[in-house]
């Protein structure tokens, strides 16, 4: 039975959109499979971890004939890759055997059968709906994406806290050594919620959405959420668990603070941490009136030292920092010129864009 009769791009961009959550290695071997359904014209393309689940479809079946099936993700994906572009590609199903075809190319892969394919269960009722272009959704995850945790066994904070609002949409993220804040204003409004969203489905919609002013519909349930945008639909469960209050953590009425030129800031630092070593990405900034001075060392007694102007009339304050988590928002900013604010040598540093209350990025600082 012939599934699909089309060019190789045109399957192609939906086997990609799918695949970037299928796991190499797996529990459940079928995990390493796609769900492929075609209903006449209408092929579906599905991908699940069992957390996350993804969805993409597309106008290229052949024949009248419904049916199912699941085949290796990886395999399919290369041997399309590796094929000419300007080819048509004949995928056909039988006797359990996938069959790829492409002029005088030809592939049998092994298939599983499509009931045995664990998808996630949707959602019965969902207690919110946010719709944004999917450019300012890119925009929240893009701002906040690199403060979230990895790995750690406070499982809450490896993942993003997406915040209802009023009429702002807000996204926070912490590894507890730094925090960042950034939120949208829109024209709908909500009652207060907070979720946490996994940090695999914040990486993948990183992938998947684009910088267009195309519709993304967000539906919130207690445990789970679902974005549908494009041909796209993505499923992912929630984190569970109380994420720590960010309003608590953002510092105020700081006193000393100057604006400095992003790029500058990050050229300095960038060279100051190449006298840092692997295990100890620390740099020493010192700040007095006029002036800040960054410097580094390493076990090799080796020292880089960095002098820059700032207009700046506070208090002295030496303070060191993880180099690592200031390249990281230098780095994601796209601003000119940033504010930082400071306390003392124990307080935290506030990183925000000057006149712009919608950023903020918090610092810890540590020992040098």
């Amino acid at each position: 039975m012939q599934l699909v009769k089309t060019t190789r791009d045109t399957l192609l961009r939906p086997l990609q959109i799918v695949s970037g959550i299928v796991e190499r290695r797996h529990t459940m071997p079928i995990l390493a499979n796609i769900l492929i359904r075609k209903e006449g014209e209408s092929v579906s393309f599905l991908s699940t971890d069992t957390e996350v689940q993804i969805t993409t479809k597309a106008d290229i079946g052949s024949g009248p004939d419904v049916t199912g099936t699941t085949v290796a993700a990886r395999k399919l994906l290369d041997i399309l890759r590796a094929l000419p572009e300007s080819g048509d590609v004949t995928i056909t199903l039988q006797n359990k055997r996938l069959a790829v075809q492409s002029g005088k190319s030809r592939f049998a892969l092994q298939t599983l059968a499509a009931e045995e394919f664990p998808t996630v269960q949707q959602a019965d009722s969902y207690s919110a709906t946010v719709t944004l272009p999917q450019k300012t959704l890119k925009h929240l995850f893009n701002m906040v994406h690199f403060s979230m945790a990895q790995q750690d066994i406070r499982y809450y904070l490896n993942g993003l806290l997406l915040v209802l609002d009023g009429n702002h949409v807000i996204a926070v993220a912490t590894d507890g050594h730094r925090l960042a804040f950034c939120q949208v204003e829109t024209e709908q409004s909500f009652a207060r919620q907070e979720v946490i969203i996994p940090r695999k489905t914040i990486i993948e919609l990183q992938r998947l959405l684009e910088e267009n002013d195309e519709p993304v519909q967000l539906d919130i349930a207690a445990n789970q959420v679902k974005l549908t945008f494009a041909d796209i639909e993505l499923i992912s469960k929630l984190v569970e668990g109380k994420f720590p209050d960010y309003t608590r953590v953002i510092p105020k009425g700081y006193k000393n603070e100057f604006i400095i030129g992003r790029d500058e800031l990050l050229r300095s630092l960038q060279r100051a941490a190449i006298m840092t070593s692997d295990k100890f990405k620390g740099v020493r900034c010192i700040i007095e009136p006029g002036l800040m001075k960054i410097s580094s060392t390493n076990a090799d007694q080796e020292e880089a030292v960095e002098e820059l102007e700032i207009d700046y009339g506070g208090d002295s304050v030496d303070i060191g920092f993880n180099v690592t988590y200031l390249l990281d928002v230098l780095n994601n900013l796209k601003c000119d010129q940033i504010n930082v604010a400071l306390g003392d040598s124990n307080s935290s540093a506030l990183i925000s864009i000057p006149d712009n209350a919608d950023f903020k990025y918090v610092v810890m600082p540590m020992r040098i």
